[in-house]
């Protein structure tokens, strides 16, 4: 195993991080010199430095955190070095002072200020996750998910739950609507990031340690409001715990097994005839029961059905040629 303390970053290392902090803590593939490659390597290897594939760009990481990291393999190492591992945090403490000094790109009012760009904001929220690692909370409404940040996305959560942070999201039912969607929300409550789905309008909400939490501040999502007033982010968690109890848990990994040619009303019918209740129907499906109960209402019309035993029967004898009721 080599030495930690000795593979901490060279002066060159540490003037290129300054110099990418002082640039908002983002550095683009496209804007490395090939002088600078090699140094970015050692960066990234570090931690120090990561890279996104979705956005083509890397990332400053708190020095604080790598240093502990750094601290911890150097205690498993041996006895004999943790003296040395001790000294690790002081030993990245300049960087951790240029960090916190570096400028943000971001304007400031009160307990609010705002972030402009995609890229930006996600970068953003990757440095708050690194901060703060013990809860996140996410209302995630406007059905499917990128695909693009799909990949991005698990992985964070899966490394934001393997380092004991508790992570809880809501979706929208339409977002069943794609199977990537549905396959990523299954690997992520398979993690042990849960997400379930709720009905009815919500805002976009991210809140991070119930500590500071990022809102849209223009409809398109292009820009952020970051919030760290108290009693703001106080109304914002009790909201979201709120509809956190009104969510629906869902079962995904039935749901993406259940793929399926058949329009909505039809799966609603064929679960329906299958002795499933109306509130199972939207638990299997990723639907409200109020949507399933507008399924049920057009497979009446369609088969002439008063009751739902008449609309399982016609619907049977539909699948099998016979005569129904």
């Amino acid at each position: 195993m080599s030495d930690p303390v000795l593979d901490l970053p060279d002066a060159a290392a540490r003037e290129l991080y300054r110099a990418i902090l002082k640039d908002g803590g983002c550095l683009r593939v496209g804007d490395v010199r090939a002088e600078d490659e090699p140094t970015v390597r050692q960066l990234t290897d570090l931690g120090l430095l990561v890279f996104r594939i979705a956005d083509g760009a890397y990332s400053a990481v708190n020095p604080r955190a790598v240093g502990e990291r750094l601290g911890a393999d150097l205690r498993e190492e041996s006895a004999r070095l943790l003296v040395r591992a001790t000294l690790v945090p002081d030993l990245l403490e300049d960087l951790a002072k240029a960090y916190d000094a570096a400028p943000r790109r971001r304007e400031s009012t009160g307990g609010v200020r705002r972030v402009a760009g995609m890229v930006e904001i996600r970068h953003l929220i990757f440095q708050i996750a690194k901060d703060h690692p013990h809860e996140a909370l996410a209302a995630q409404p406007g059905g499917p998910r990128p695909h693009a940040h799909m990949a991005d996305s698990l992985d964070a959560a899966r490394r934001y739950v393997e380092a004991g942070g508790v992570m809880r999201t809501i979706f929208e039912p339409s977002a069943c609507s794609d199977s990537r969607t549905v396959e990523y929300a299954k690997d992520s409550t398979r993690v042990g990031a849960p997400i379930r789905l709720l009905d009815g309008p919500f805002t976009k909400t991210l809140i991070f340690d119930r500590a500071i939490a990022l809102i849209p501040a223009e409809p398109d999502h292009t820009v952020a409001a970051v919030v760290e007033d108290p009693a703001m982010i106080t109304y914002l968690v009790d909201g979201f715990e709120r509809q956190w109890e009104r969510a629906q848990i869902v079962d995904w990994e039935a749901l993406s097994g259940s793929s399926t040619p058949y329009a909505p009303h039809e799966q609603v019918g064929r679960l329906l005839a299958r002795g499933l209740t109306q509130r199972a129907i939207a638990g299997r499906m990723g639907l409200s029961e109020r949507t399933v109960a507008g399924h049920i209402a057009r497979l009446r019309e369609v088969y002439d059905a008063e009751t739902l035993f008449q609309l399982g029967w016609r619907m049977r004898g539909s699948r099998t040629g016979e005569p129904g009721g």
